[in-house]
């Protein structure tokens, strides 16, 4: 099942909802893999969505992200188990609300409301001192699929043939 029409922003809105709203994630983040902001003022655990394409059928678009979720492990790795667990549930938990519309509709409390639904399986693929800071986390990629048709009535263009 796909939402008509959604724009690139309605989908990143959408995920940094998200992240907001849940309650294991202290920071949502959007951009570039070089964009995360590691900083020692960065409140963990940190979601960052990550645009990586956009795919076109005849009717519809498919949004594909890559999902970090990391939170800072101790200097002697002492608690890196609890975090690789914690974090893994987290990242189950987005990839439940994306796959089932019920959790969405309730963060816009209207159970009409559009929802985007993620098909398929998923690989959650761990990572540790990947980046500057002590982090330990998992990445996964999502496809959100909405549909499009396409409309060629409102592009902004003077009506004038194109073809030579």
């Amino acid at each position: 099942m796909a939402i008509n029409n959604k724009t690139y922003y309605n989908v990143i809105e959408t995920l940094k909802n998200l992240g907001t709203e849940h309650q294991q994630v202290s920071t949502t983040t959007t951009g570039d893999i070089f964009s995360i902001d590691l900083e020692k003022n960065t409140k963990y655990p940190l979601m960052h969505i990550n645009p990586v394409n956009v795919t076109t059928t005849r009717t519809e678009l498919i949004y594909n992200f890559q999902i970090f979720v990391m939170d800072l492990v101790e200097p002697d790795n002492s608690n890196e188990q609890d975090v690789y667990s914690s974090v893994l549930q987290t990242c189950i938990d987005i990839i439940a609300i994306m796959s089932n519309s019920k959790w969405q509709s309730q963060l816009t409390l209207d159970l009409d409301a559009p929802v985007y639904f993620a098909e398929g399986n998923f690989t959650l693929e761990p990572f540790t001192e990947r980046f500057d800071q002590a982090v330990t986390g998992w990445v996964f990629q999502v496809g959100l699929t909405v549909q499009n048709d396409f409309q060629s009535c409102v592009i902004p263009m003077d009506d004038t043939a194109i073809g030579e």
